[in-house]
């Protein structure tokens, strides 16, 4: 029984550190919800949920890509840190296969993520996106096909982010949640785990699970009867909290659950809402405490605070919140990067770049149990 126990110990991680090299991850997959979508939306025949056209994308590709901000997401800023280049959409990526365009998926990755989803199937169904469960079908179907190897799988990292979508429903006034507050958050859980159970067994060993952001403080609350304009919707971040505690619970179940792997624990919550704590402020507090003083990131990165924390810098209506940003009426601030958000639902490309370095470099009150920055320089190994 001791020798038994001594190897199951020894099977659940081997670290050894490469100070040396990003190349132990060549690849990035990712699934989930608007904040990631980089435009498979825009290939899914008949959906309504799109960001593939003007003012999206203005601040930094200078045209639409299907992306819900005006520029850089989380995942490109982390794909450029390590350097490997953007994922493309996979159903994009696809198409290009069918038709002879490329003869093999990209290396560097895909994106499987689509506005609109959630992690309970029924979310938005009808909408024609694709919840998190198909995006994992479409992942899959690649690698019974030998379109991706498997040892890239096993040195890649894994983007999961989902949830704002089912919560913000469950205050829709036309919706009748079945379950209460407490049930709802735990099915989603389950969901969750179940993903991440699905992910391991395809050879998934660099798993990042990030919480979700105040979903209460977004401006489309404005679209709620019963949210209040001039403060968070409380009873909705008191959901996005709880759901947020029981994926970081599931992250630190990893390493147990799937021998061989390990999980990291993004707090996007906690990030964003010291951003909205200090907003004039936060740009240089930031910089100086997680040690971004270089040259590396002064290149892209305005030093400057928020101007406005609350109200969406393209749409229109209380808090820009009641018109899509692009759609008839809408309007648009002269200054992107001094507003926390960009349109009614999601953040501007200097908010995902904030959030981006907290993540990559940051402490463990920013991710947890190692930021991104380390878990990419690991070297994981079974014994």
């Amino acid at each position: 029984m001791e020798k038994k126990n001594l190897y199951t110990h020894l099977l659940i991680l081997l670290v050894l550190i490469n100070l040396s090299s990003s190349l132990n991850v060549p690849a990035i997959f990712i699934f989930g919800d608007s904040v990631f979508d980089a435009g498979n939306n825009h290939f899914i025949k008949n959906c309504s949920v799109q960001a593939d056209f003007p003012p999206y994308g203005s601040t930094f590709f200078h045209r639409p890509t299907g992306r819900f901000t005006d520029g850089r997401t989380v995942a490109d800023f982390i794909s450029q840190f390590i350097g490997i280049g953007l994922q493309q959409p996979y159903l994009e990526a696809q198409i290009a296969v069918m038709n002879g365009s490329r003869k093999e998926y990209p290396s560097k990755g895909l994106n499987f993520a689509s506005a609109g989803s959630g992690v309970l199937q029924g979310t938005n169904k009808g909408w024609g996106v694709l919840p998190i469960q198909e995006q994992l079908r479409q992942f899959k179907t690649l690698i019974e096909q030998k379109a991706i190897n498997r040892s890239v799988v096993e040195r890649s990292l894994f983007f999961l982010e989902s949830g704002s979508n089912d919560i913000f429903n469950y205050f829709l006034p036309l919706d009748t949640p079945k379950l209460d507050p407490d049930a709802y958050v735990e099915a989603m859980i389950k969901e969750v785990t179940n993903l991440t159970d699905q992910i391991y067994k395809v050879g998934a060993r660099r798993l990042v699970v990030f919480s979700l952001g105040p979903v209460g403080c977004v401006p489309a609350r404005a679209l709620l009867p019963a949210a209040p304009i001039n403060r968070c919707y409380g009873k909705m971040n008191a959901m996005v909290k709880k759901y947020n505690k029981g994926l970081e619970s599931l992250v630190n179940d990893i390493p147990t659950r799937h021998p061989g792997a390990i999980g990291v624990y993004g707090a996007v919550y906690d990030t964003v809402q010291h951003i909205r704590a200090a907003p004039t402020r936060y740009g240089m507090i930031f910089m100086e405490a997680y040690g971004f003083i270089n040259a590396m990131y002064n290149n892209t990165f305005d030093r400057a605070g928020f101007s406005n924390v609350s109200s969406a810098c393209c749409g229109d209506g209380p808090l820009g919140g009641q018109v899509q940003c692009g759609k008839e009426g809408y309007k648009i601030c002269q200054n992107p990067q001094g507003f926390l958000f960009w349109d009614y639902f999601h953040p501007t490309q200097h908010t995902y770049e904030l959030i981006s370095k907290a993540l990559w470099e940051g402490k463990k009150s920013r991710i947890r149990p190692i930021n991104l920055k380390t878990l990419t320089n690991l070297t994981l190994a079974l014994v």
